[in-house]
């Protein structure tokens, strides 16, 4: 009895773990460990773009989308506005929706929060100077004019997006998903595996993305590579971009309310992209002016030393993370990632 009653266990699996692969049109989860969906806790929902005024105000708001959305065309290597960007990757590459999208580094509630103390540069940025710090670091660029038209218009959409958000507030969704952190250290193999099955079709085999029809930008962008973003940048922290995958990618097929990888698949492809022995990036140009001088505020998942802590880069960079937040929680030590 027990033999028979083992065999039908056997073959009732085995045609569950089938029917889910070809459900998942060749996009397949590599662990046993199912992807949770999320609860639908009504997020913040942007004004509509059919809402923007025609005004002057209007103009700057249309204006500054059409750089989140081609900034590559404007302010690129080529760009028609002025060669700011080291790379062709646009905005909406990361703040996807042009910044509308929940828990996809969007702009709900950037205007609302700036200026902002900003631990990595150790100062008060405003967004103008935030908006540059994104230019001079995922795109590996040099930054606008603090008074230029585009850092304006940029401006006046990201303060459009945050109608209605009150002042030093959040909107719920303005930040990556949580993630149930694993008691292990991320492994890049595993993320590897994940990688190959999930993501290589449009990012490429060798994180080089994929351009579009005439190369002036990328359908999908680099995730490692000489045009990729630069390390040290938001992007190449594991638990950073990690929320953001957990969320959003594959693309057309994990949604925030429903994902497709799991929180340790999340985190171990977010480790496998950001492993450096194996994928260079992009360097920081003024390493001489250090990052995060107040240690105190440095991410626990920055890869660099010095730490207020006794951890390794390594455990910094890979985990496991628990016994490091454990350790700034008993020492009251900020808790960032």
């Amino acid at each position: 009895m027990k033999n028979n009653y083992r065999l039908k266990t056997v073959v009732i699996f085995s045609l569950f773990i089938l029917v889910n692969v070809l459900a998942c049109n060749n996009s397949v989860p590599l662990t046993d460990k199912k992807a949770e969906a999320v609860k639908d806790t009504s997020v913040f929902t942007p004004p509509d773009t059919g809402t923007i005024p025609h005004d002057q105000f209007g103009d700057m708001v249309r204006y500054g989308r059409e750089l989140i959305l081609h900034t590559a065309h404007y302010i690129g290597p080529d760009g028609t506005k002025g060669h700011y960007l080291g790379n062709k990757m646009n905005c909406t590459n990361c703040h996807i929706d042009a910044g509308t999208r929940p828990f996809s580094f969007n702009f709900f509630s950037t205007h609302a929060r700036y200026p902002q103390y900003r631990g990595r540069e150790n100062e008060v940025l405003n967004v103008g100077e935030r908006i540059n710090n994104c230019i001079e670091r995922p795109h590996n660029g040099s930054p606008l004019p603090l008074d230029s038209k585009e850092i304006m218009a940029m401006e006046c959409y990201i303060k459009w997006i945050s109608s209605g958000v009150k002042v030093n507030g959040h909107a719920n969704g303005d930040e990556p998903l949580d993630l149930e952190l694993p008691e292990r250290a991320a492994d890049p193999q595993k993320g590897g595996e994940i990688y190959a099955a999930n993501c290589a079709s449009c990012h490429g085999k060798n994180g080089e993305g994929q351009w579009n029809a005439d190369s002036s930008t990328y359908t999908y962008p680099p995730l490692w590579g000489a045009f990729a973003f630069q390390n040290g940048s938001s992007p190449s922290r594991v638990l950073k971009i990690a929320g953001f995958i957990k969320a959003n990618m594959p693309d057309k097929i994990a949604t925030w309310k429903k994902p497709f990888l799991s929180d340790e698949q999340a985190i171990d492809v977010a480790a496998f992209i950001n492993d450096g022995s194996i994928h260079p990036r992009p360097q920081k140009k003024h390493r001489e002016i250090p990052d995060y001088a107040d240690t105190k505020f440095k991410p626990i998942d920055y890869e660099s030393a010095p730490y207020l802590d006794s951890f390794s880069e390594a455990q910094h960079k890979f985990g496991p993370y628990k016994p490091i937040i454990e350790c700034h929680k008993a020492h009251n030590l900020p808790v960032i990632y």
